[in-house]
């Protein structure tokens, strides 16, 4: 895939982060819920966008949480892109400015999105509107989640091809979910090709009648289940949707390659409980199985380790009282058992990937400012990030 020309040239990386951030086209956001994943890819989203990057970071994540760390309220997003003031220039650390990138957000929309991927592939106005007025592409456009898996492969995918960005950040929605946005265009296609699929398409393409008789006593059960003028409405989508199979394979195919491309990069977001490390280790299996691999683990909310512990540090000295020895002492054990609860989903993904542990923040994300801080400790800046093999 041929990069695409940016309008200023990339700042030069400083960490293997940024070199993460400079060289993806599409980074990948993935973890359980409540680790920080979307806080994450808003942050990346903010550390491209200051490396020079034309940044698009879009949430599948029906939660509002990208809004809300972006400083834009709850309600800031909807499904087409919006730009985000990130101020026209950053403040270096000497002092001097220089100009930076954009960034854009998103909420995913599953039912506009549907349509307007039915109106991109219909033959005419006229086979657009039967499907858009069908009661039960009406019911399934929004509602089931195999479409919003889909729908946010669609929209990667319409980003991708924009020509306002560079990089396509996604923030998926918890790991189970985000496998089976990964494997979204290839359940597109066995849909399609699935043979009650084409049976229930044909007769209403061509004003026939359900011949096959396997067929026919599959759609008197499920006629009796979910009722005769319902399974009418399925049959009359089949029919409207056919023809439109073709532009539908080639889109799912181009998404799917997308997917796998060496310039789409894939982010594991874990807190360090055992919980969140077994779900991240699920993903990055699901990624290799796949033949992909994880290019960057982030750890989240980690305690800081104030420094390594020495044998023949006293226990309590004039300036440190017995407390605040203790405390000290607690807080490095915690610090060390949350490395070592890590431990096992670095093994999984292997000395290539990078990692970043990142504090615990004192305070909400909810502006600009605080994702920089974020963004920083991901990047290894400030000694507050550990970014390494």
């Amino acid at each position: 895939m041929s990069p695409k020309t940016s309008r200023r040239d990339p700042i030069a990386s400083t960490s293997p982060v940024d070199d993460v951030l400079s060289g993806a086209r599409v980074i990948v956001c993935a973890g359980t819920g409540g680790v920080g994943k979307t806080t994450t890819a808003a942050a990346l989203g903010v550390a491209a966008a200051d490396l020079g990057r034309r940044v698009v970071v879009v949430t599948v994540d029906p939660a509002r949480r990208l809004a809300e760390a972006l400083g834009l309220g709850a309600d800031g997003l909807g499904n087409e892109p919006q730009p985000v003031d990130l101020s026209s220039h950053q403040l270096r650390a000497d002092g001097h400015t220089r100009p930076i990138g954009e960034l854009w957000a998103m909420m995913l929309d599953a039912r506009a999105t549907f349509d307007n991927l039915v109106a991109t592939h219909s033959a005419d106005q006229a086979q657009r509107d039967r499907i858009l007025a069908n009661r039960f592409y009406i019911n399934i456009s929004g509602a089931l989640s195999g479409t919003q898996d889909y729908m946010a492969a669609e929209t990667l995918y319409r980003l991708h091809a924009d020509e306002r960005f560079d990089l396509v950040i996604v923030d998926t929605p918890p790991t189970r979910s985000a496998v089976e946005f990964l494997d979204a265009p290839a359940r597109l296609v066995r849909f399609l090709d699935h043979r009650l699929y084409r049976a229930l398409s044909t007769p209403a393409r061509f004003g026939a009648r359900i011949a096959n008789v396997a067929v026919q006593s599959v759609t008197k059960v499920i006629g009796r289940i979910i009722g005769g003028d319902v399974l009418d409405d399925v049959v009359a989508f089949f029919g409207a949707f056919s023809g439109m199979e073709a532009g539908f394979r080639q889109r799912a195919a181009a998404v799917a390659g997308l997917l796998g491309d060496t310039a789409t990069a894939y982010v594991l977001v874990a807190a360090p409980r055992a919980d969140t490390v077994n779900e991240a280790i699920y993903f990055a299996e699901a990624l290799n199985d796949r033949g992909r691999s994880v290019a960057l683990v982030v750890v989240n909310r980690m305690h800081p380790d104030f420094g390594a512990a020495h044998d023949d540090t006293p226990a309590s000295t004039n300036d440190a009282p017995d407390s605040l020895a203790t405390n000290l002492a607690d807080l490095r054990r915690i610090a060390a058992a949350e490395r070592m609860a890590a431990a096992p989903l670095l093994a999984t993904v292997g000395a290539e990937a990078l990692c970043s542990y990142v504090t615990l923040f004192n305070g909400d994300i909810t502006s600009i400012d605080a994702l920089r801080s974020i963004s920083a400790s991901i990047r290894g800046e400030r000694g507050l990030g550990q970014p390494g093999g």
